[in-house]
């Protein structure tokens, strides 16, 4: 159709001619209310983006002769962060002599991995980068996924902490309906004071 003629059916219809397809040949073109098409993208847009997850990559750094209480510590660090669905990537850092021994640094690492093999796996395998040897653990649980179970996790709680103070308000009142508790023994001035002492 020619666009004149496009042109004259748009605006009888009180629409706009908006061209969709320019590369076409001929190009297609749509009657449609401009305004609105573009509100519906934008709507669409903004919903894409509250849908998407970012992944965000968590660092954590090891040296090769970490005792055993410090690696535990960290081990604990990127469980967490394993949990929470994130990256975590693993640096060991090695100074001085400790450079012409990379194998301890891997076995290091492989131990690491063999650890939290239940919530992670091994995305990037461990490689010398210079002074450091990395490795990047990924989650099994989306982020998505993990945001979820972390507030059923958190309303299970609220919910037990509510029922144990239930419980223990329950056990008060109960005391209390039994009765006063034995009350204290009211002394005199004179059972105070010595005998011997004449006042």
């Amino acid at each position: 159709m020619p666009t004149d003629q496009a042109l004259k059916l748009a605006q009888e219809a009180d629409l706009d001619l908006v061209e969709i397809a320019p590369q076409g040949r001929p190009p297609v073109c749509k009657l449609m209310d401009y305004g609105k098409f573009k509100y519906e993208n934008a709507q669409k847009a903004r919903e894409a983006r509250r849908n998407q997850t970012n992944v965000i990559i968590k660092e954590m750094k090891l040296r090769p002769k970490i005792d055993a209480h410090d690696y535990e510590t960290k081990k604990g660090h990127v469980v967490r962060f394993l949990k929470a669905g994130d990256k975590v990537k693993i640096t060991i850092m090695f100074r001085g002599r400790e450079q012409h021994r990379p194998e301890l640094g891997f076995r290091l690492l492989q131990r690491l991995a063999e650890d939290v093999q239940e919530l992670g796996f091994v995305e990037s395998a461990p490689k010398q980068d210079g002074r450091n040897m990395i490795m990047v653990l990924g989650p099994h649980k989306k982020k998505a996924d993990a945001k979820v179970d972390a507030q059923a996790a958190k309303e299970s709680r609220a919910a037990e902490r509510a029922a144990a103070e239930a419980e223990e308000r329950a056990e008060r009142e109960a005391a209390h309906a039994a009765g006063p508790v034995a009350a204290k023994k009211e002394r005199g001035r004179s059972e105070n004071l010595d005998p011997e002492i004449e006042a």
